[in-house]
């Protein structure tokens, strides 16, 4: 499996409309057949911050994910929305695991 944290700080008038957009993204995400899991989280004490964690069948399929028209059109829908540009971070799961050793 691999998994992305995307961290996006996004601008306070825009945070409802990002939701939005976020969960159709989200939705048609989960369609693909190499998305394990797709969730949308919000920080608590400030709004304006989310982490997406996305957890992918193969490295391949992260790829893939972002050659899709819904990714592409939520890409471009929502850069004007960020306070800041996002980031990410990329990990492997070591626990559990897919190799049966875990």
């Amino acid at each position: 499996m691999f998994i992305v944290h995307v961290h996006v700080h996004v601008k306070p008038e825009a945070v409802e409309l990002f939701k939005n957009a976020m969960l159709e993204n989200a939705r048609h995400s989960l369609l693909e057949p190499g998305v394990a899991r797709f969730d949308i989280l919000q920080d608590r004490q400030d709004p304006t911050r989310f982490v997406l964690l996305e957890v992918y069948r193969s490295e391949a399929d992260v790829a893939a994910h972002k050659e899709t028209r819904h990714y592409q059109v939520w890409r471009d829908f929502v850069a004007e929305m960020m306070a800041e540009p996002r980031s990410s971070v990329k990990y492997i799961n070591v626990f559990p695991d897919d190799q049966g050793w875990g």
